[in-house]
């Protein structure tokens, strides 16, 4: 047979050539949405260093917790640096004010006034929380020691996050289904694969237990925001918390409650998994009306607004399974390192293809743990 320059699926055929009905749309299904770091949004600046670190400070505490009762005007403190002469204190949950007459830094006792101003007597045991009110100063006094705090420096470290691209050059000349260009569509997937693996870091990352700076032979992670909490972690049944195995509105609020008493934070985001994005959404269950007319069922919160913050409620497949994480976003950022935000570096050709590696490296700046908190434990 002659040559005729024509390509046919059966060599020789007089039929003409058939074209593939495939639409030219490539389906993809898995997930790949980012929501906690959509919320978050771009950080401001970059990161200088694969060691990074940020300065934290804090006003002196005006609560504490009594060790002990020596007898009735005698109050053993757990931190008795915090109080001076003069101070009026209060137990927690009563109205009762004492005065303090006497600081011994020794053996941590308050020498106190009970009932002071004619307020009602109550009672001072171990284990209260005692609240300072403000101090009162004497005219003409000597200036009173000085107090401060002393600022502490946070570290984290920075994730390299890589992937490599390989494309044959055969498969770049080819006629494609769907796509203009094979390199291009792989640097676009694998970067939606490492943008996802990013989240899922910030979350949940470790860093290491020995040489957390990294070297040749031990990769360099960062402590993700799970990792970073410390303060105001809740567990269902713990230390006066609610308990229920699945998410409730009392449990969350005093979840809320207390970060808020323990700070000036002001919690803007609940992230959450799918069953507790369901728990949130029945807490208006009962309050739902619908009408004859009513033709869209609508079944979802998004916004949670409480007398201790007004609270996106973001959705994400990363969150384990049974926790609720309360963030405040303005303590937040997932910073680059700076040159080092995800792009693609080429290799070297070795042969009949062409590839690169899509690379990017960040670490993540949480700022006052003790403005954050999560709920865990949940499900159980």
């Amino acid at each position: 047979m002659s040559f005729s320059g024509k390509a046919t699926f059966t060599a020789g055929s007089t039929l003409p050539e058939i074209a593939e009905d495939v639409s030219d749309l490539v389906a993809i299904a898995s997930p790949t949405e980012t929501p906690l770091l959509d919320a978050l949004g771009d950080p401001h600046r970059s990161a200088h260093s694969t060691v990074h670190e940020w300065l934290e400070d804090a006003l002196v505490p005006n609560s504490d917790t009594v060790d002990s009762v020596t007898d009735a005007t005698h109050i053993v403190v757990d931190n008795v640096a915090r109080f001076r002469v003069g101070d009026q204190i209060r137990v927690e949950g009563q109205t009762e004010l004492i005065l303090v007459t006497a600081v011994n830094s020794g053996t941590s006792e308050l020498t106190v006034v009970r009932a002071y101003g004619g307020s009602s007597a109550g009672s001072v045991n171990a284990d209260d929380v005692i609240r300072n009110l403000g101090n009162a100063a004497l005219e003409g006094d000597d200036a009173s020691a000085a107090r401060f705090t002393s600022r502490s420096r946070k570290t984290n470290y920075t994730q390299i996050f890589s992937v490599t691209v390989e494309v044959s050059g055969s498969e770049l000349a080819v006629r494609q289904i769907g796509v203009r260009d094979e390199l291009d569509y792989s640097k676009a997937q694998r970067t939606r694969e490492l943008i996802r693996d990013l989240e899922s870091s910030v979350l949940n990352g470790v860093a290491p237990a020995a040489n957390p700076q990294g070297s040749s032979t031990v990769r360099r992670t960062m402590r993700g925001i799970i990792a970073s909490l410390a303060t105001n972690i809740f567990e269902p049944g713990a230390g006066g918390f609610p308990a229920g195995s699945d998410l409730s509105e009392e449990q969350l609020n005093t979840a809320l409650r207390t970060i808020w008493s323990n700070s000036n934070g002001g919690m803007d985001l609940i992230v959450v998994g799918g069953p507790e994005k369901r728990a949130i959404n029945e807490f208006v269950a009962s309050n739902r009306r619908f009408t004859s007319q009513t033709d869209t069922f609508r079944d979802m919160v998004s916004v949670y607004e409480s007398d201790f913050g007004v609270c996106r409620v973001v959705l994400c497949r990363s969150v384990p399974a049974g926790t609720v994480l309360l963030l405040d976003s303005s303590r937040i950022d997932v910073l680059p390192l700076a040159g080092r935000s995800f792009h693609y570096k080429p290799l070297a050709n070795v042969g009949d293809r062409e590839g690169g590696q899509v690379i990017g490296e960040y670490t993540l700046e949480l700022r006052n743990e003790n403005a954050h908190g999560m709920i865990r434990g949940l499900g159980a």
